[in-house]
């Protein structure tokens, strides 16, 4: 279907004739009155009417092809439906000091955590084709790294930027969780999702986790939380090598309590395998039932009516440039 955008716009088609009335008939009027005879001697050089009427139809042309560039000419589609279901998730990741510690295994390689988290938690990013993501990155405090937005790209590099230290070297929790529950307030319609990824407890922030917890549930937030850390790894002492638990400080016990209390599930993630699992599992959300939307595809047709204005133009001047399509005066034929 043809339309125009500003339809508005198309009432200054008029213009250059209300320009041209009004101020030109008082003129005329005073004209008449000052030189009531013809002077047969008065030398004037004057234009021929056929040029002037030329002249004036050519501007009009133009004119009217400008102010129909100006009100946006379109050809609207076919209306299109968008899908209306989708998920929204917000992604906290834990940036504390013990995520350097190098217990995983990636790729027949020992990495550190972060490094594992990356490589397996980029790869959930980018398969979450049509969904909102958002991510969250804490220590010390929590900040919002990536707003929500589809652009998943872009969450999947802020994530790989990501370094250890980078909001310090503590846990905040409590901070993260209601961080995302504030972000969650701002839409009407969500699904409400968090997924918590921690390898330790909270050791810092201004709110508890237990407070945070309370908010989730009053403002229905699904809480996801995964605890990353291996069961035992190897350590060199100057008295031989010994096993430890790298992940004694983990609070499977908060997280299994927050999950719970707000109808998600906790995921124990020892390996990239075990992690890899998880994502998979996560993959299995319900999607967010939204409003069915509608779109018309548009396509652009101002620079058509543009264009024939352009070329309008160049064609007067040159003819007007050409002494052989020119029109001659009656001064220059009398020479």
């Amino acid at each position: 279907m043809f339309s125009f955008e500003w339809p508005w716009l198309l009432t200054l088609s008029v213009l250059p004739l209300l320009v041209y009335w009004l101020p030109s008939k008082g003129t005329r009027t005073q004209s008449a009155l000052r030189v009531p005879i013809k002077l047969d001697g008065l030398n004037t050089q004057t234009t021929a009417p056929s040029r002037s009427k030329v002249s004036l139809f050519t501007l009009i042309i133009i004119w009217l092809l400008l102010v129909v560039s100006a009100a946006r000419p379109q050809w609207l589609g076919e209306p299109i439906n968008i899908p209306n279901q989708s998920r929204e998730m917000m992604i906290a990741v834990d940036l504390s000091g013990s995520m350097q510690i190098e217990d995983m295994s990636l790729h027949g390689a020992n990495v550190n955590r972060l490094d594992m988290l990356k490589e397996v938690l980029g790869d959930f990013i980018k398969r979450r084709v049509g969904d909102r993501l958002g991510l969250i990155l804490f220590a010390d405090d929590a900040y919002m790294q990536t707003p929500m937005t589809f652009d998943r790209a872009t969450v999947a590099q802020m994530l790989d930027e990501a370094v250890i230290g980078l909001v310090g070297k503590k846990t905040a929790i409590g901070d993260a969780m209601a961080l995302a529950v504030k972000r969650f307030n701002q839409k009407d319609q969500s699904n409400r999702v968090l997924l918590l990824v921690t390898d330790g407890q909270n050791t810092a922030g201004k709110i508890t986790p237990e407070q945070a917890l309370e908010l989730a549930v009053a403002q229905n937030v699904t809480i996801y939380t995964i605890g990353i850390g291996a069961d035992e790894m190897l350590q060199r002492t100057i008295f031989g090598t010994r096993k430890v638990n790298p992940s004694a400080e983990l609070d499977e016990k908060s997280l299994k309590n927050i999950a719970e209390q707000t109808g998600g599930q906790y995921f124990r993630a020892r390996d990239s395998q075990s992690m890899n699992e998880i994502y998979q599992q996560l993959d299995n959300l319900e999607p967010v039932e939204q409003e069915q939307q509608q779109m018309r595809p548009r396509t652009a047709l101002f620079f058509y009516s543009l264009a024939a204005a352009l070329a309008i133009a160049m064609l007067a001047l040159i003819l007007k440039a050409l002494p052989s399509f020119g029109y001659q005066t009656k001064e220059q034929s009398n020479g």
